[in-house]
């Protein structure tokens, strides 16, 4: 079994310890785990690892947030992965600071990257895993905070929170998306 899991952020050292590239170090922190390295790719840095014999395959897109949907329609085509054998992680500002929560479908919540991805794919039907990045900004300063650096309070916990997010992506590779759902959201 072969899984594409993709995490969403912007490329370059300028975004890499915002908010909005929480995708990228939930598959980074997956990837080191396992051993395995990001070498770049087409439209994306790749990295592939081994778990319970599946294989997931690990992106982190290159085109930038708002084009996401190339790269995931290109991977899932190169590596031949169904749509039902995708996660994207994504940042979410409807959600508290640190909260996880799996959906096999929805809107795509005014997220760009996800906007992007529905369009490419002609479909709202594809896991996502939202992180909550909370919502402590003031009235138009929303893409501000999205490409903010984490404050020194969500510094505290961001790595156990990182770490279990990557259970939700183990859990849906061996157990799938709605025993996912039922074990791990809400934790």
């Amino acid at each position: 079994m072969k899984y594409l899991i993709i995490g969403l952020g912007n490329p370059g050292d300028k975004y890499a310890e915002t908010r909005h590239n929480i995708g990228f170090k939930v598959v980074e922190a997956l990837a080191k785990e396992y051993g395995g390295k990001f070498a770049s790719n087409k439209l994306a840095d790749v990295a592939e690892i081994k778990f319970k014999s599946r294989t997931l395959v690990l992106i982190k897109p290159t085109t930038f947030m708002n084009l996401s949907g190339k790269a995931v329609n290109y991977w899932m085509q190169a590596e031949k992965i169904p749509r039902e054998n995708i996660v994207v992680i994504t940042d979410d500002l409807a959600l508290p600071f640190g909260k996880l929560r799996m959906k096999g479908k929805g809107s795509d919540g005014g997220h760009n990257g996800l906007k992007d991805i529905q369009a490419v794919l002609n479909s709202q039907e594809y896991c996502r895993l939202r992180f909550g990045v909370g919502s402590e900004f003031n009235k138009g300063q929303q893409v501000d905070y999205v490409l903010g650096e984490w404050n020194s309070e969500e510094r505290l916990t961001i790595e156990e929170r990182i770490q279990t997010a990557t259970e939700f992506i183990k859990s849906f590779a061996t157990i799938g998306l709605n025993m996912t759902m039922t074990n791990w959201n809400n934790k």
